[in-house]
């Protein structure tokens, strides 16, 4: 690429500002003015193809009619926004492994997280397009089922696409993984979806990283999900504070579990050191222990947030893609849910303390 070609990538991306930290103490998304540049692409990602949910009130069948012909008008306008998402990927790749970076590396370490910014419509409306429709119909017919997987696929590709494109501008040296560094790239968005009164965010680690960032605690976490839980009817300006603490953090995490079978046979049988661990992967919720307050000022003094991980679902020895993770951890909050949508898995906690 030439370094006009270079100035383009920068200028397809909005200007962002940091983002601020959340309960965890971790970056949430930035906000910028979505009528930047690109702002074509996410009116469209935004849009609803076709069809009118508010049309549909009591018939089921014709709003699992509507859905269909939604997911249809979505897969070819969402397979092309794919293609011109990828194709910008690797013209910042290509700039980067070609040699040009060194000419304008700054501005390549802030077109990145830009680009990554600049997904996220395409990501939400992915997940509010598959998800969302998952609440109102546990099963699914055929034909919709298919479509979800076809929408849900564009999506796991490009989120293995912009994980692969952090982690090569990690390896040059433009970008930083360590998240104690206020501008490292150490996860980045990948859709918002909605179950009712709870509005799930997705993140994704670009490698494993500890579970807390200055202990050793054997943990790291893969993924997470911000889970709010809305008030009924609409939401206050004033009323922010209240939905923070209504806010839930889940994980999915790996351990390496020592391997008592093989470490007895390494020195008879010749056991590799990697024989020795299994990799084991599970979902898991962030339980706030210091600061144990949400009180602004006591997150300011407090350096590093402090907290335990409950572990809900355990999924074996094979990673589960960013999809299926999201799948499962959408299937233990809806199996958790009462009509009231009261419910919380705090409160299963509190339940088997109690026991």
């Amino acid at each position: 690429m030439t370094d006009v070609e270079v100035q383009g990538v920068d200028q397809l991306t909005p200007n962002c500002p940091p983002g601020k930290r959340d309960m965890s103490g971790e970056k949430e998304p930035c906000r910028a003015d979505m009528e930047e540049p690109l702002s074509l692409l996410v009116d469209v990602a935004l849009a609803t193809p076709c069809g009118d949910h508010a049309a549909c009130s009591c018939d089921c069948e014709a709003c699992r009619c509507l859905e269909v012909r939604r997911m249809e008008g979505s897969l070819q306008s969402m397979q092309l926004q794919l293609q011109f998402l990828m194709s910008k990927a690797d013209d910042l790749q290509e700039c980067l492994v070609n040699g040009q970076g060194h000419l304008k590396s700054e501005a390549l370490a802030a077109a990145v997280p830009n680009f990554l910014y600049t997904c996220q419509p395409y990501f939400n409306h992915l997940e509010s397009t598959t998800r969302n429709t998952v609440s109102q119909h546990t099963l699914l017919p055929f034909d919709m089922f298919t479509r979800r997987m076809q929408l849900l696929d564009f999506s796991q590709q490009l989120c293995d696409r912009l994980e692969q494109l952090v982690l090569t501008y990690a390896s040059h040296n433009v970008l930083c993984l360590d998240e104690t560094e206020p501008n490292s790239v150490s996860h980045f968005c990948i859709g918002q979806s909605q179950l009712g009164q709870l509005r799930l965010t997705a993140f994704l680690y670009c490698k494993p990283t500890p579970f807390l960032a200055r202990v050793d605690t054997g943990l790291h976490k893969r993924m997470r999900w911000n889970v709010e839980r809305l008030p009924d009817g609409e939401q206050q300006a004033d009323e922010e504070e209240e939905r923070e603490a209504d806010t839930e953090y889940y994980l999915l995490c790996c351990e390496d579990i020592p391997n008592t079978h093989a470490a007895a046979d390494r020195d008879s049988q010749g056991v590799s050191q990697g024989d020795l661990v299994t990799r084991m992967w599970s979902i898991g919720q962030w339980v706030q222990e210091n600061p144990d307050t949400n009180d602004i000022y006591d997150w300011i003094m407090c350096e590093v947030p402090q907290a335990n991980y409950h572990r809900l679902l355990f999924l074996g020895s094979d990673e589960p893609s960013s999809c299926s993770a999201t799948d499962y951890l959408q299937q233990l909050l809806l199996a958790r849910q009462t009509t009231e949508g009261s419910y919380t898995l705090q409160d299963e906690y509190v339940s088997n303390s109690a026991n």
